[in-house]
């Protein structure tokens, strides 16, 4: 959500002021229009209307919720209203909680919606869902009376009190509007009903009073709008206080002045406007009579006001009470307020010699500028000398600053002002009154001769000592109590009281004045506060008054007051009007001739400006080209650059090239020498292995010449164990080969791999370059190292596990050894058998020959012991057996399958004990394969 500040005159967009995220149901204006305040449900926001910035923002819980946050009038506190009946005051300057209003009686709670606040902001009313008014007294911090409405109120809607010229701001009529569509005025202090508006039928929505009371606006709920006269509606309201000098006078005279002093409070039927269309059309008809009955009853009381009473209590006090100044200034100046005339010289908007005010007098508050602006608009509208016055500015600003709320007033106290005292101001125009400064000076020089003469003697003329105190009104040269305590005084006398008042500062200040000799200082003296007492000013000022003698008394030369008149405000023509025509004519020629020239110097300047810009484009092609030729010779060097940088590049690339060359060359001779360091060491193990094969054949060799008479005798048999062993020798062979094989395959592919991983290295280290070098290097010499130790280890493990092989074998040995000697006993015995059967078979054969018949039982007990002679014994034993004997060869064929299937068994035993070493071997840690 945002807020848009309006111009009113221009109808011109001023600024925007964003920060609310809901709906703004509230605005209210602190009392000199610098600030504002802007309620929403959530959160209120405090902004400065100079420069439209956000100064504060009021944060509240959620389960809270703002009612309603305003300023009070004629005062810098800042009232918030929740949603839970609580009441806080804040300082707007700090923003420091000044008090909180005690809660309300259980009795007569009332959850508060609307608000309202008298103009003195004294008197606090809050009502909600109820026919319960709260009256709360703000000073005392209180409430002092609860307001009960009629039965058939049961919620109020809007509350807003009822202005009244007189009553200086305490407001007593206050306006409620109810559920039920009927807007109500009641006394607060007589708690009387004195009028209503609106009815059942023809409802009120929501209702605004004027500023001055005078008029309440009402937006009907059929969506009409009615404007209604206060004084049509009812006498009671508006009347003026009584008089606050009262004079014993005459009989007739006084039973006059009781009778119009009297208040008639009617408690009877309560006054309505008709509600018929012939009563709506004669109340427009009567509107202007009312108006004009009732601006005549403000003269009665102006004239009601006895001046020379209010000359004796200002003479008393020195000053009006600041509560009654306005008002008696209003009566004392007999302002007409003619509304339709002021509207009608404000509707013709800025005038054309102040449209560039803010150049010559730079007025902080947008505000306050605006106001000045309007007013010498207005000033100027009225009539034409005005509007070529130098000095207006400095005359009226004074009281623009003092009624910059109320513009009506101030256009009217100004020119109430300008008529009267400004008299004969304007016959010497445009130069300064010379006349009014002649009677000053006269003046000076009857009661200060001394003085005035210090004043010749330093060529310091009265448009020096006189004329700068009465264009500024003194303002400069007073402060704001000063100025109005003055002008207290001024209006209360006769116009010639002005000029006698700057005659009384310079002769109150002659001591200063005296001691100056500098015209400077002359001029300071006369621009800027000074040190001096007004009320010395004031009381010397009646002094001249009193003591001047009539022939040089301002009083005989100037008009006495004259008050502007009611409807139209009179014509103003004391200045050389020739003059003022001549000077309008001229003006007008020469704004011709300055719109001519203007004119001219615009097509000159289009002229210029197009060959300007003709040239500016000259210029800009021109340089544009350079630029571009500057940006080519740029982009070339950058070029030249850039191929030096590439031949740079390539040379350092050639370099690294040249680099990971020689590393890859080093890396593949170390590569090379380990993996011929590995397979010299394949081959060391591989030769110690046929060593080993070669020792064990030699051993081999030697057991079979141990055995060789062995061999000897079983030939046959050794040749079936040598086939046997061979084949068994083949398969360990063809196992082993293929361990080697494997062993070399295994080794090839780690070599592969170690390979794949030296060039996977070499290209992290080609792309690390040199920051990888050296951990290359140590990870080369590490894993070098690393194999080094894995090979030395793998040589220990193997040579370990060659010597517990040895053992193994030797352990063999052993046994093999055992075994032998006791086969060498066993073949001993069988020998010793074999030879006892061969001698008693050698007798047997012999007693046969000798006896062949009769020994062929024996015969054949003799072949079934036979079956278990060895075959070597039997074939040794043979050879000794002569050609000649009858064996028959059945028996021969018996005996050598006997020892066939002894030796088959023999070859078995053999095989399954070799077979188990060969398991043994297996069982070995892939010693072989590694």
């Amino acid at each position: 959500m945002f807020l848009t500040c309006m111009e009113t005159v221009t109808k011109e967009l001023v600024s925007w002021m964003r920060g609310h995220e809901s709906s703004v149901f509230s605005i209210s204006v602190h009392a000199s229009g610098r600030y504002a305040i802007t309620t929403s449900s959530d959160t209120a926001q405090l902004w400065d209307l100079d420069t439209f910035q956000r100064k504060r923002k009021l944060n509240i819980l959620q389960s809270v919720g703002i009612q309603k946050v305003f300023f009070l009038p004629l005062s810098n506190t800042i009232v918030s209203c929740f949603k839970d009946n609580s009441v806080f005051a804040w300082e707007c300057d700090t923003l420091s909680c000044k008090y909180q209003l005690p809660a309300p009686p259980e009795s007569s709670s009332v959850l508060y919606k609307v608000f309202a606040v008298t103009r003195d902001g004294r008197i606090l009313a809050a009502g909600g869902k109820s026919n319960h008014l709260h009256l709360w007294c703000l000073e005392a911090k209180q409430l002092f009376r609860i307001i009960q409405m009629p039965t058939k109120v049961r919620a109020i809607r809007h509350l807003e009190f009822l202005p009244d010229s007189f009553d200086a701001g305490s407001n007593q009529v206050l306006g409620v509007l109810s559920q039920d569509g009927i807007m109500r005025f009641v006394n607060i202090q007589t708690c009387k009903l004195l009028v209503e508006i609106g009815s059942l039928d023809e409802g009120i929505s929501s209702s605004v009073i004027s500023p001055h009371g005078r008029y309440i606006a009402s937006i009907m709920e059929n969506g009409s709008l009615n404007i209604y006269s206060v004084q049509a509606l009812t006498q009671e309201i508006n009347k003026p206080p009584p008089p606050l000098v009262k004079v014993i006078e005459d009989l007739p005279k006084s039973k006059l002045n009781s009778g119009g002093l009297k208040m008639k409070v009617t408690s009877g039927r309560v006054q309505r406007p008709a509600k018929s269309r012939e009563n709506k059309i004669q109340a427009r008809i009567l509107k202007q009579d009312l108006t004009g009955n009732f601006e005549n009853k403000e003269n009665e009381v102006s004239d009601g006001l006895n001046k020379k009473r209010l000359q004796i209590l200002l003479k008393g006090y020195g000053e009006y009470p600041t509560k009654y100044r306005m008002f008696i200034w209003r009566s004392l100046l007999q302002l007409p307020e003619n509304h339709t005339a002021f509207s009608s010289l404000v509707d013709k908007g800025v005038h054309v010699a102040f449209l560039n005010l803010q150049k010559k007098y730079p007025i902080k508050s947008r505000k306050l500028l605006r106001v000045l602006q309007r007013t010498l608009s207005a000033l100027a509208h009225w009539s034409a000398i005005f509007s070529d016055t130098p000095y207006l500015p400095l005359l009226a600003f004074p009281f623009v600053k003092l009624f910059q709320n109320n513009q009506l007033i101030c256009f009217e106290v100004v020119a109430t002002l300008i008529i009267n005292w400004c008299q004969h101001w304007f016959e010497y125009f445009p130069n300064p009154p010379i006349n009014i400064l002649s009677m000053i000076e006269n003046v000076l020089a009857f009661h200060d001769k001394e003085l005035l003469q210090h004043f010749i003697d330093h060529d310091i003329t009265s448009q020096l000592y006189a004329w700068p105190l009465l264009e500024t009104v003194f303002s400069e040269v007073l402060t704001r109590e000063e100025w109005l305590k003055l002008f207290d005084n001024v209006f209360s006398n006769h116009p010639s009281f002005l000029l006698m008042t700057v005659v009384a500062y310079n002769t109150c200040s002659r001591a200063p004045l005296l001691n100056c000799s500098l015209r400077d200082d002359f001029e300071y003296f006369f621009h800027h506060r000074n040190n001096l007492d007004i009320s010395v000013v004031i009381r010397e000022v009646y002094h001249l008054m009193d003591t001047t003698p009539t022939d040089i008394h301002p009083n005989g030369k100037l008009d006495a007051f004259v008050a502007l008149t009611k409807g139209q405000y009179p014509v103003f023509n004391q200045y050389p009007k020739f003059i003022v025509d001549y000077q309008t004519q001229e003006r007008e020629r020469i704004r011709n001739d300055e719109l001519d020239f203007l004119r001219e110097r615009q097509m000159v300047e289009d002229m210029q400006a197009e060959v300007d810009q003709q040239r500016v484009e000259d210029e800009a092609w021109y340089q544009k080209q350079e630029l571009l030729r500057k940006a080519e010779e740029t982009r070339r060097e950058m070029l030249l650059q850039e191929e030096e940088k590439m031949v740079q590049q390539r040379q350092r690339l050639a370099s690294v090239k040249r680099e990971l060359r020689a590393k890859e060359m080093h890396l593949q001779d170390a590569t090379r020498r380990r993996f011929l360091k590995l397979q010299q060491d394949q081959r060391e193990m591989e030769l110690r292995r046929l060593n080993d094969e070669i020792e064990r054949k030699n051993l081999i060799r030697n057991q079979e010449a141990v055995a060789k008479e062995m061999r000897e005798d079983a030939d046959t048999y050794r040749r079936k164990v040598d086939l046997e062993e061979h084949m068994f020798h083949k398969l360990i062979e063809a196992g082993q080969t293929q361990n080697q094989k494997t062993q070399k395959l295994i080794e090839e592919n780690l070599a592969e791999a170690e390979q794949a991983c030296l060039n996977a290295d070499w290209r992290i280290q080609a792309l690390h370059k040199q920051r990888c070098d050296d951990l290359q290097r140590n990870a080369c010499y590490r894993e070098v190292a690393k194999l080094l130790r894995e090979n030395r280890r793998k040589e220990t493990e193997v040579l370990n596990a060659m010597v517990g092989e040895g053992a193994k074998k030797w352990e063999e040995a052993k046994e093999k050894d055992f075994h032998l000697k006791s086969e060498k006993k066993a073949s001993a015995l069988s020998d010793a058998s074999r030879k006892w059967f061969l001698e008693k078979e050698l007798d047997d054969a012999l007693e046969h020959a000798e006896h062949p018949y009769n020994t062929v039982p024996r015969c054949q007990s003799g072949q079934a012991a036979s079956s278990y002679v060895p075959r070597t014994s039997q074939l040794k034993d043979s050879s000794e057996v002569d050609s000649s004997t009858h064996i028959s060869l059945n028996q021969r064929r018996v005996q050598w399958d006997t020892m066939e299937q002894d030796l088959m068994e023999r070859v078995r035993n053999l095989r399954q004990r070799l077979t188990a070493q060969a398991r043994n071997r297996r069982r070995t840690p892939h010693l072989l394969a590694t």
